[in-house]
């Protein structure tokens, strides 16, 4: 095929230069274990099955089976206009073998789970060649889906054990939290929402800055354009704090790792009072670059996606979601109580940025933005600010609010980390942190009164739904119907703030900090009678993780 002007170019390195380029000959080539001939992909220096450390490349048939495609109707690139089809394609060699790339020269309607798929090469640049796909021209009965690498009903045999009987989370407790304004196109420096969600949360646990000694963000500071404000370093600057601790980086769960850094700073006997923040400003961001104030950096693209326009997370949980309707019987409607419900729970906020009534017909007819998403599937760009502080628990009883305690975390991989190589039927690295997190209580599900469960999208809050046991694997379609089982007044009240997709993307914080306002009692007009114990999941895609919150009040 002819190079398509202006489509996003791959970073060709020594180690994947023989993939981007072997499609001037028309093969396609992956990297080969010499010790075991396991196909690997991406290229990397050892083998995740035998260790092996000697790669060579193996030149494959090209042919793949179909198992995940989007239309991408939102989402434009040069070169690539929407609509364009997204797909995963599972090499015949070794299914474990998954590429992102797109579906060419078919109808997008035509396009099923289960076929077979030949690779065709897009000359993409002096030197890229991208291997797209074509439905072959001989079609059987579709193939299953390859079996995931970690079978999410057997995730539980992977779980290691605790080490101790002690536990770090017995040593911590919540004390205090904080939110800035909150909502779209605010134009507020983003580091003055930092601090105005500091300085709450502080003043709410009832102690002074000078009695924080240690600080964590997440992603912390970096190129990370609308999705923070500058990090640890930002906040010091600004308030002059001097912690004997800080921490500050993007590999973990979003803001809960953060915490989970702080408590285990605490334990330690590092810091006594922890400050964390997580800050957003992706709807100035996003309307200042448009006006051209500020600059998006360009170049080469170091992943696997985004050459083939899979740009956002969306792209990816998608055909999660599709699968799971494959393997499950999930429909759009079971999506679509989860939206309804965090729109009804956003009309008793006053802080919630979208607060208007919702039906399933506005559900439904909303319009595309990467099949089966639409626009009510997708949490609300905003600007804002929440901040939680950790503080030892022999300081807590003494603070300004009873304490919010900290019955257990769940943090362990389980699945692949790379999106497209991860688990097929669920928002990867829920299965995982899900399970580590009962086996560190003796508490269970149905001990929850309160679900603060992440939902960048609304696959990502049914994950989580299946993970945590709340009910078995593939059953949301039951338990979600008529979305009685989540309200406010069901088994399981579901983001009694109204989440991310009405409240707006706090990128999990705002998770944490509902908890918290939930298990005081101080939810006004939307608060669970009772609530003594909350879940509350961070992180999209991966990775992910769960944290266990109880009063003992």
């Amino acid at each position: 095929m002819a190079a398509s002007p202006g489509r996003p170019l791959p970073l060709i390195t020594d180690q994947n230069e023989f993939f981007w380029t072997s499609g001037a000959d028309g093969r396609l080539r992956i990297q080969e274990c010499a010790s075991c001939t396991a196909l690997i992909h991406p290229p990397q220096p050892v083998c995740r099955y035998c260790r092996g450390r000697e790669m060579g490349v193996r030149a494959v048939s090209g042919h793949a089976t179909l198992v995940g495609f989007t239309v991408s109707h939102r989402f434009s690139l040069p070169g690539l206009p929407a609509p364009y089809v997204v797909a995963q394609v599972a090499l015949e060699e070794d299914p474990r073998i998954r590429l992102t790339t797109n579906a060419v020269e078919c109808d997008p309607g035509g396009l099923a789970l289960g076929m077979r798929m030949e690779a065709v090469f897009e000359q993409a640049g002096e030197d890229v060649w991208l291997p797209l796909f074509r439905p072959a021209a001989e079609q059987g009965e579709p193939a299953p889906l390859p079996a995931d690498e970690t079978d999410p009903g057997s995730v539980v045999c992977h779980i290691r054990p605790m080490r101790t009987a002690e536990k770090f989370e017995d040593k911590v407790a919540l004390t205090g939290i904080g939110a800035s304004p909150l909502g779209r196109r605010l134009r507020v420096p983003p580091l003055s929402l930092t601090v105005q969600a500091c300085e709450a949360a502080v003043a709410d646990a009832g102690l002074t800055l000078d009695d924080i000694d240690g600080l964590a963000s997440y992603p912390g500071a970096g190129a990370y354009g609308g999705f923070a404000e500058g990090g640890v370093t930002a906040l010091e600057s600004a308030l002059g704090i001097r912690p004997t601790w800080y921490n500050g980086g993007s590999e973990t769960f979003g803001p809960g790792g953060s915490l989970i850094a702080a408590m285990l700073a605490v334990a330690g006997g590092l810091a006594r009072h922890v400050l964390c923040f997580r800050t957003v400003w992706e709807s100035s961001f996003a309307e200042l670059v448009k006006e051209g104030r500020i600059p998006v950096a360009g170049g080469a693209d170091a992943g696997w996606l985004k050459s083939f326009g899979a740009t956002s997370a969306a792209h990816t949980l998608a055909q999660n979601a599709q699968r799971h309707m494959h393997r499950y019987g999930t429909t759009r409607e079971t999506l679509g109580w989860i939206a309804l419900n965090q729109r009804a729970n956003a009309a008793l906020n006053p802080t919630a940025i979208y607060r208007a009534p919702m039906t399933m017909d506005d559900y439904l007819q909303a319009r595309p933005i990467t099949t089966p998403f639409g626009l009510y599937d997708c949490d609300v760009p905003c600007d804002g600010s929440v901040a939680v502080v950790v503080s030892a628990l022999d300081t807590a009883r003494d603070l300004a609010r009873p304490p919010v305690l900290v019955e257990a975390v769940g943090t362990q991989i389980t699945e692949r980390i790379e999106w497209d190589q991860s688990t097929l039927t669920h928002e990867p690295q829920t299965l995982g942190p899900s399970a580590h997190l009962w086996t560190r209580t003796s508490l269970r599900p149905a001990d929850v009164d309160v679900a603060e469960l992440y939902d960048g999208f609304t696959f990502n809050c049914l994950s989580w739904i299946e993970a945590l046991g709340f009910c078995g694997i593939g059953e949301a379609k039951d338990f979600l119907d008529g979305g009685k089982n989540i309200a406010r007044d069901g088994v399981l009240p579901l983001n009694t703030h109204g989440g991310q997709l009405s409240h707006g993307r706090t990128h999990g914080m705002g998770l944490v900090h509902e908890a918290v306002v939930q298990l005081r009692g101080d939810g006004g007009a939307r608060q669970v009678p009772g609530a003594r114990v909350a879940v509350v999941s961070t992180g999209g895609l991966a990775p992910g993780g769960a944290i266990l919150l109880r009063t003992d009040t």
